[in-house]
């Protein structure tokens, strides 16, 4: 790889995924890894600036984590964020102590000394004329005394030194959180920090990306046969077409139908990747196979559990079959799977291997091993948002690209209690009217549909019966609720408020066109403290 590099280490912070999603923004190349590496690979790195993140901890504790030495000695330049900021103070001879008051949220502070971090950057002036920025704090330590060579670069009332700088040495620290979007001028601060201060070049460009990740692909495999678990999802979708860009009838995908897709959902993926881009795919509808071990099942984490295993056994077997080399095959080597860089993040997969585990993957391990295969994952360098650039890239539809996440177990966890083949035909249709109005009507203010506005918008089926009247007659059928809801990372939630005649019309079309469905109801919880899928 010859892109500009950043590199980022993080202290813990719940938050150091959004610093390198706001590097990547700037078309710069960052990597994460964990605070503890050693000073060999922080020299080792390239790296073209470094970036040290947040954390929980207070640097005056014995057992809290410092940077490698190595940072401050490869003259490069260097941006400490919160406690990044305080271990930078603390380790060149500055001072942290605990604050008589902490600082959680929205603050003001006054740029000073007009520092090359925030030349031209503010939200507004005091009376005085002086620049105010608009931040996010989060700490309750606070540098109280300046290593040397530094000067204070930001201030307010409650944190005298709330950003510092060593301009000699391009040494910058800010108290508060840049990456985060409450802080108004974040973006063009650290876009002023790593393509201005530390010159790195803007080359990290999905279009751009795709020869060299073709070429990576290429070598990797040879001529070697590789198979791909396809879902119809995002990730292993654009990893299929990068990987049959780079290798053609080298690759098979299996397409497992469990008969808990959305409508007409096989149909679309076929016509895609086998109709369009001629790849090789293997349908298999396992769907008796997967109702059949789901009969009498209501506990959704036993359903997960169900419909994981059953997949990989239906995967195992067709696995097996290219694996002997037959159908004019000479044998799949490698298992490509759409593991993307979250998943290697909050797996404990950075190149080190120290990373803290925030929970496990089902992509990211297990599978190849029971295959007895290699591992080829083309999209592990990569956020959503740039996997869905790619996609638009290799020439996937957008509306394929952009669709809403979708749960590996389908409408398993969107049946409540039982699943049945009956619920499942009548969630799909009620769902596909759902998502149809969604995506045909726009929002006056903004001239964009429903569907764009809204994160995840899904149907849940429950399995009770209420009493209707439809024409002069008695119904007793189900109910079925409309979920829809606005985030910006999935880990909180609002309900979207969706425009009254827009509801009225979805469920006016299912209680006409799905029979056996007389009641719709809408969910108006938020995550917390509701999760947004149902089970």
């Amino acid at each position: 790889m010859t892109h500009s590099k950043i590199l980022i280490l993080d202290f813990g912070s719940q938050v150091t995924q959004l610093i390198a999603r706001r590097v990547r923004e700037a078309h710069v190349y960052c990597e994460i890894h964990p605070c503890d590496v050693t000073d060999d690979f922080v020299r080792d790195f390239g790296a073209d600036g470094i970036i040290l993140s947040g954390s929980h901890a207070s640097v005056y504790e014995e057992e809290t984590d410092r940077a490698p030495q190595a940072v401050f000695e490869l003259n490069v330049p260097v941006l400490g964020i919160c406690y990044g900021m305080q271990t930078m103070a603390q380790q060149l001879g500055g001072k942290v102590e605990a604050g008589h008051k902490r600082e959680f949220g929205y603050a003001a502070v006054r740029a000073r000394g007009h520092s090359a971090l925030f030349r031209d950057i503010q939200d507004s002036t005091n009376d005085e004329g002086h620049g105010l920025l608009d931040v996010w704090m989060s700490h309750g330590d606070k540098v109280t005394e300046l290593p040397a060579g530094f000067k204070i670069i930001a201030s307010n009332a409650t944190t005298p030194i709330a950003a510092m700088a060593d301009e000699t040495r391009k040494f910058y620290a800010v108290q508060f959180h840049p990456e985060v979007t409450h802080t108004k001028q974040g973006q063009a601060m650290l876009n002023r920090f790593v393509l201005e201060i530390c010159g790195a070049k803007p080359d990290w460009i999905m279009g751009d990306y795709i020869a060299e990740a073709v070429a990576k692909i290429k070598a990797q495999v040879g001529d070697e046969e590789v198979i791909l678990g396809l879902s119809g999802g995002v990730d292993s979708s654009v990893a299929a077409a990068l990987i049959h860009r780079a290798i053609g009838d080298q690759l098979t995908c299996v397409f497992v139908d469990h008969g808990l897709l959305r409508l007409n959902e096989g149909d679309l993926v076929m016509d895609m990747f086998a109709g369009r881009l001629h790849v090789n795919v293997i349908r298999v509808d396992a769907t008796n196979q997967f109702m059949g071990h789901l009969n009498g099942v209501s506990d959704p984490e036993a359903k997960r559990k169900i419909i994981g295993r059953e997949f990989v056994e239906v995967f195992k077997t067709e696995a097996a079959k290219l694996k002997a080399g037959t159908g004019g095959h000479k044998g799949a080597t490698f298992l490509a799977q759409g593991t993307i860089y979250p998943d290697v993040i909050e797996s404990g997969g950075a190149k080190s291997k120290k990373a803290v585990t925030i929970k496990s993957h089902h992509n990211v391990g297990g599978l190849p091993e029971q295959l007895g295969l290699k591992l080829l994952e083309p999209l592990r360098d990569l956020f959503k948002d740039e996997v869905r650039e790619l996609g638009v890239a290799l020439g996937l539809p957008a509306d394929m690209v952009y669709r809403h996440p979708f749960p590996g177990p389908g409408l398993g966890v969107r049946i409540l209690g039982e699943v049945k083949q009956e619920y499942a035909d009548l969630l799909r249709r009620a769902d596909a009217i759902f998502i149809e109005e969604l995506r045909n009507t726009k929002d006056e203010a903004t001239g964009k549909t429903w569907y764009e506005l809204t994160s995840q918008a899904f149907t849940v089926f429950l399995p009770v019966k209420s009493v209707g009247v439809m024409g002069d007659g008695r119904t007793y059928d189900y109910v079925v609720a409309l979920r829809a809801v606005i985030t910006s990372d999935f880990m909180t939630a609002h309900w979207a408020e969706l425009p009254y005649a827009l509801l009225g019309r979805v469920s006016n079309r299912i209680i006409n066109e799905v029979r056996g469905i007389n009641r719709v109801v809408y969910d108006v919880s938020g995550k917390p403290p509701a999760t947004i899928e149902w089970e």
